[in-house]
């Protein structure tokens, strides 16, 4: 009997989480529109999981992308209330484009420009400098998770002088719950 018996093995194959997720229809990635802030004035983008969404969003990955020449902070909070009135953005796209129909996210990216003052409640978690002309990027893996009625909230604190420019990214998965 040979030593290396083709029968005996099976084949596996590991594949990361997010390729899983997006195989799945369940991976969705998506962006502000160019927000405006500065002069005292903030602003914010975010992932909002409406309280009827029936799902958990799992926080695969963010950026942020600085179109200033002044550097600024991002922080990160986690179910926040964000000042200002927000919009909605249409940027979003589940990432396998092979499936028919398209999957929709039940999660929305939200966002605020030229707000005044900062988040209420929630926890500011952690912050992060972006450089000027830079982008910043941050992959989670899917570790931040929030059900129903959740957010994930990037705040973008007014630099002192200019108005500057900035983008928010996301991509994350749902998973019902």
């Amino acid at each position: 009997m040979p030593m290396f018996n083709n029968e005996r093995f099976i084949k596996a194959v590991n594949i990361p989480n997010p390729l899983y997720q997006s195989l799945q229809g369940r991976y969705f990635v998506g962006q502000t529109e160019t927000i405006r802030f500065g002069k005292g004035k903030n602003a914010w983008g975010g992932l909002i999981n409406p309280s009827n969404s029936d799902v958990n969003l799992f926080v695969n990955a963010f950026t942020v992308t600085n179109h200033s020449n002044q550097p600024f902070i991002a922080e990160i909070w986690f179910n926040p209330k964000p000042p200002g009135k927000s919009m909605i953005s249409d940027k979003v796209t589940p990432a396998n484009t092979t499936l028919s129909p398209l999957p929709k996210p039940e999660v929305n990216i939200a966002f605020a420009e030229l707000v005044e003052g900062f988040p209420k409640r929630g926890i500011n978690s952690f912050k992060r400098i972006v450089s000027p002309k830079s982008t910043l990027t941050s992959d989670e893996d899917g570790k931040f998770i929030f059900s129903s009625g959740d957010s994930f909230i990037i705040f973008l604190v007014s630099p002192d002088n200019e108005i500057v420019k900035a983008d928010v990214a996301f991509g994350w998965f749902e998973i019902r719950e």
